[in-house]
């Protein structure tokens, strides 16, 4: 059950972008991209290519919408670290699969670049942005990583890309929480809702890991916004997730090998799609 608003209502995110809930995203993890420690020269060509294979293999195999994701960048750099290069290839990748895919598209720039991506869905037509600290502070991999929400939705206003929704992760994978250890899950999805997020995301803690039912249950609670799960869906968990959430965004399962650097595996894609048929 949804707490009361904390900021001003708006309408169900989940809903308004891909015309149902209990939606299924796909996420689009990019070769390394230029200016990341591994891109070896590939050209880009290739790596747009790569992108809208594993675009077309999400499409037929029935989601509802997609993210463009710099996950090959590993180790990820700090948005301030972050190349005009990044966000420049970003662009050009994310339209060429909003164009081909037919699909609402949304932007994660890692790591927790949410200027960066509010840059690349403006220039590319995205439809939402994903920024993993949206609002206060956590120790990442990268080091201490603090909320953008300020700076990034002043911006949003400045490029007049209000429609650009933002779908922020609440207890955020990949780090420690000491910062804010002395608060709830539940309060920390209030903050992101405070801060005027349209989503809020729910994660195991990292990628891969399934989020707990408790967990995603108190965030539905903390907050009136849609709920959406950002790690660890499988064909087992589910039908429970969304019994209790309005999306899932899912990759890992769904490569082959359940490797999340491997391509989209259509076999485990339809199995996938066959669950969330039987549950909506």
């Amino acid at each position: 059950m949804h707490a009361k608003p904390v900021y001003r209502s708006k309408p169900n995110a989940i809903e308004a972008l891909f015309g149902r809930r209990r939606a299924v995203i796909g996420v689009i993890h990019s070769r390394p991209l230029p200016g990341s420690a591994e891109y070896d020269g590939e050209p880009m060509d290739s790596v747009v290519q790569f992108a809208l294979d594993e675009a077309a293999r999400y499409r037929a195999g029935g989601v509802d919408g997609l993210i463009v994701e710099n996950h090959g960048d590993i180790p990820f750099a700090k948005p301030d670290e972050l190349g005009p290069e990044t966000a420049a290839t970003m662009a050009v990748m994310t339209d060429a699969v909003r164009r081909a895919s037919g699909l609402p598209v949304g932007v994660n720039v890692l790591a927790n670049g949410a200027i960066q991506a509010l840059a690349v869905a403006k220039a590319a037509g995205a439809a939402f942005i994903r920024v993993n600290q949206w609002a206060n502070a956590y120790v990442s991999n990268e080091g201490i990583l603090d909320g953008k929400a300020g700076a990034a939705l002043r911006y949003r206003a400045w490029l007049h890309a209000r429609n650009v929704r933002v779908f922020a992760d609440v207890h955020v994978k990949h780090g420690a929480h000491a910062i804010t250890g002395d608060r709830t899950v539940a309060e920390l999805a209030r903050d992101v809702e405070f801060f005027d997020a349209d989503v809020a995301i729910a994660t195991g803690q990292r990628t891969g890991d399934a989020a707990s039912l408790d967990e995603i249950r108190e965030i539905a609670s903390g907050c009136s916004l849609p709920v959406a799960i950002g790690s660890g869906v499988t064909p087992d968990n589910v039908g429970d997730i969304l019994s209790i959430a309005d999306a899932v965004i899912v990759a890992s399962y769904l490569k082959r090998d359940g490797v999340w650097w491997n391509p989209v595996d259509p076999e485990r894609l339809a199995v996938f799609m066959k669950v969330v048929a039987q549950v909506r």
